[in-house]
């Protein structure tokens, strides 16, 4: 089952909205695709185009340093982060 370019904007919407209300934490992916409901696989797969467009960053590494092997923890950018203060 394919998915519209429109409701890949939408989901892409609601996920940047759930990273600004829990920003300046970060979320994994499968926290992320737990909120919005969405299957981990296409939620990454959204995330990476949202990286593309350097509106999400991806952490890999742990706050202790050390890298994450399998995972991801994905925080707004500073510029979508000012757009969405700007907006509220």
């Amino acid at each position: 089952m394919k998915i519209s370019s429109e409701k890949r904007e939408k989901i892409s919407e609601q996920i940047l909205a759930l990273l600004y209300s829990v920003s300046p934490k970060s979320m994994f992916t499968y926290a992320v695709a737990k909120e919005a409901a969405r299957d981990e696989e296409f939620t990454k797969e959204i995330l990476l185009s949202l990286k593309k467009k350097n509106l999400v960053l991806e952490i890999k590494k742990s706050p202790k340093g050390k890298p994450y092997l399998r995972r991801s923890r994905w925080v707004l950018s500073d510029k979508t982060y000012k757009a969405y203060q700007d907006n509220q």
